[in-house]
């Protein structure tokens, strides 16, 4: 069965809020501590590229302050309303893979797992690219969706549950035009989209059942399961599955974040 290409993951949907408070508990001190190592600072102008619940937007401006900037684009911005106004953030609708950007301005470039979902990845690369000042940094957050292992399950019959349920999420979110081992690619995307000192590092965790890091695989699994019936899962497995990732007695392997990072020269 085609997908359609576009964003699995519509962000209109009432199921975005949940991932994005997933995603935020589960990288947020990850994101704030790469960026901070890598000179985020007082006075550093900062495009935050599919901002999301704005978390990452809201602790760019505090950082750099009011001779600082910030400007974060969605395209669904409406989950940035909660956001306490500050007077050096400003909030745009926008489409990365379809719409320019303000070039040659940004200090700073960051967007997290963004362009894993954009079937026009290395073109909307190239927009971010061109946002950059010379001498500026572009700094991308992105998964490898390929490396994710069951740690523990109560029985090995829930260990295959588990792993064809994510399989099946796979196949859709691929379907949609992602590339699922984006983050692995993501390095040599940058060497050749004319970056220098280009380098990476590479976190991971462990999820246990009813932890945040689970809880983001039930937004998804029930965000999609109108589809992934059509991959062959019943609305009783699905169910089954869901209620595995409430087990303390499951724990699964975070999916690696890939943070790559490189300066225009």
């Amino acid at each position: 069965m085609p997908g359609t290409p576009g964003y699995a993951f519509d962000n209109t949907s009432e199921h975005a809020g949940g991932r994005f408070d997933a995603l935020e508990t589960c990288y947020d001190p990850v994101t704030f501590a790469r960026l901070a190592d890598l000179g985020v600072a007082a006075g550093t102008r900062c495009l935050e590229v599919g901002a999301g619940g704005g978390s990452v937007a809201g602790w760019l401006a505090d950082r750099v302050g009011p001779s600082g900037s910030v400007l974060a684009t969605d395209l669904e911005p409406r989950w940035m309303d909660g956001l306490p106004e500050r007077p050096n953030l400003r909030v745009v609708r926008h489409d990365i893979s379809k719409e320019d950007l303000p070039e040659g301005g940004f200090d700073l470039v960051h967007a997290r797992l963004v362009l894993l979902h954009v079937p026009e990845r290395l073109a909307a690369l190239d927009r971010l690219v061109r946002a950059l000042r010379p001498g500026g940094r572009l700094v991308l957050d992105e998964f490898d969706c390929g490396w994710i292992s069951v740690l523990a399950a109560p029985t090995p019959e829930a260990a295959a549950l588990f792993e064809r349920t994510h399989d099946a999420v796979m196949t859709v979110v691929s379907r949609a035009g992602a590339d699922i081992h984006w983050g692995l690619r993501t390095y040599g995307a940058l060497r050749a989209a004319g970056l220098t000192d280009v380098a990476s590092v590479t976190y991971a965790e462990s999820w246990t059942g009813g932890s945040p890091g689970t809880q983001l695989h039930q937004v998804n699994i029930r965000q999609l399961a109108e589809r992934l019936l059509g991959e062959g899962l019943t609305p009783d497995r699905l169910e089954r599955c869901l209620r595995l990732l409430d087990d303390p007695a499951f724990a699964v392997s975070s999916y690696p974040l890939i943070t790559t990072w490189g300066t225009r020269p």
